[in-house]
């Protein structure tokens, strides 16, 4: 199962050079960027981890995709995500959003259904991944 969170999810996986040519687009908009990574992309987990500092000072896209590659060496198994502000509103506002690298095997969630009171119904999404203890959720 294909995880889809972000702007191009329901692509094929962009190459290099198309994410260098997104980042090019950010940084001329004057959105800093900045990367995330994680084992567990659960769709209400939203605060990944975070691979460095964001990166208000750069203003070539070979510099983040350096970045992305090294997060890519260090975190080989991991979903990892680069994100784009927009601080124009006065307050830190993600302005684009894509995952830039995806385990090799992903493999999805299943829906947990439980039927309660005055037939109300609850379902619950349990990713697959949780299964395995963290760090090995991907291999």
């Amino acid at each position: 199962m294909r995880i889809t969170q972000g702007t191009f999810s329901y692509l094929p996986d962009l190459t290099d050079e198309e994410i260098t040519a997104q980042v090019a687009y950010a940084l001329r908009n004057g959105w800093p960027c900045s990367i995330e990574f994680t084992d567990d992309p659960h769709p209400r987990n939203s605060y990944w981890e975070m691979w460095g500092l964001p990166m208000f000072d750069l203003t070539d896209p070979a510099g983040v995709l350096y970045e992305v590659n090294e997060c890519r060496r260090a975190y080989p198994g991991h979903y990892i995500r680069l994100n784009a502000y927009d601080a124009r509103y006065g307050r830190q506002t993600t302005a684009l959003s894509f995952i830039v690298q995806r385990p090799a095997e992903e493999p999805g969630f299943r829906l947990d259904r439980e039927e309660t009171s005055d037939r109300r119904v609850r379902v619950r999404v349990h990713p697959y991944a949780l299964d395995r203890p963290q760090g090995e959720r991907y291999r």
